[in-house]
């Protein structure tokens, strides 16, 4: 009996888990060498755990890895502007994933849809809308009217309001169903070209 109910509260502990928003902390670890494609992006959590690792492979290809350097997405940017997720490392037709359009680009504010590919290339839709200003480092994901995720600059309370550097914020991710994978990869394509990942 006390095995049910010690599996009854895991099972509730991990339902709760699931309707807590979850932080993550984006920073840029530079490699130091000129001319070099860049540094990694970091996603770590509230413990200084490492979640997600985003590493360069050219000037237009990323890789999202997880902790262990497992490939989860290959995020490519096609001649046209748009970006593209495969699943895992490989950029072939039947692992595409994703498509990502800007639709409004001033220095002010920009706005993208994402379309999720079911079954096949034809049926796309657009499933999120993401909205912000990569200047503030503001980007808020939208599912319908929902909000799936939101960054924010990072800062101190005290005497007086101190900001932690431009290139770390936090990604808040909100309990639902959406890979927290994707929402990442969404994060590193909405920043992608500011200097934050120079």
């Amino acid at each position: 009996m006390d095995n049910i109910a010690a599996g009854e509260i895991n099972f509730n502990q991990a339902n709760l888990q699931r309707q807590i928003p979850i932080d993550l902390f984006v920073s840029k670890k530079d490699r130091g060498l000129v001319g070099d494609r860049g540094g990694t992006i970091r996603f770590i959590d509230s413990s200084a755990n490492l979640v997600f690792n985003v590493l360069p492979q050219s000037h237009h290809n990323r890789l999202l890895v997880d902790s262990s350097a497992n490939p989860l997405i290959s995020i490519r940017r096609d001649q046209n502007g748009c970006w593209q997720g495969f699943t895992g490392d490989d950029s072939r037709e039947e692992n595409f994933l994703f498509r990502v359009e800007r639709t409004v680009h001033t220095l002010s504010r920009t706005e993208c849809e994402v379309f999720l590919v079911n079954g096949d290339l034809e049926g796309m839709k657009s499933d999120f809308k993401m909205k912000g200003c990569p200047f503030q480092r503001s980007c808020t994901i939208y599912s319908g009217n929902s909000i799936v995720a939101q960054t924010s600059l990072m800062y101190k309370l005290g005497m007086q309001k101190v900001f932690v550097p431009r290139n770390r914020f936090r990604l808040t991710i909100f309990p639902g169903v959406v890979d927290h994978a994707l929402v990442v990869a969404l994060i590193v394509i909405f920043f992608d070209g500011r200097k934050f990942w120079i």
